[in-house]
């Protein structure tokens, strides 16, 4: 995976998890998932992987 395409997934699923927490916690609302306490739980999972991700993928091998 090349460090552009990481950053780009990790950027859109730490938005996914934080949209997720949002709606988990009754914030974001006009969706079946609003008030859901699953979503406050799994939001701020996802939003952490994307964070390593796009870390990982922006601290990768310089160029040479």
């Amino acid at each position: 995976m090349t460090r552009t395409v990481a950053v780009v997934l990790g950027v859109l699923l730490v938005l996914v998890g934080l949209l997720w927490t949002g709606q988990g916690l009754g914030l974001v609302g006009g969706s079946p998932m609003t008030g859901v306490t699953l979503w406050a739980v799994v939001g701020p999972l996802v939003a952490l992987v994307g964070l390593g991700l796009a870390l990982r993928g922006g601290r990768g091998r310089g160029p040479s």
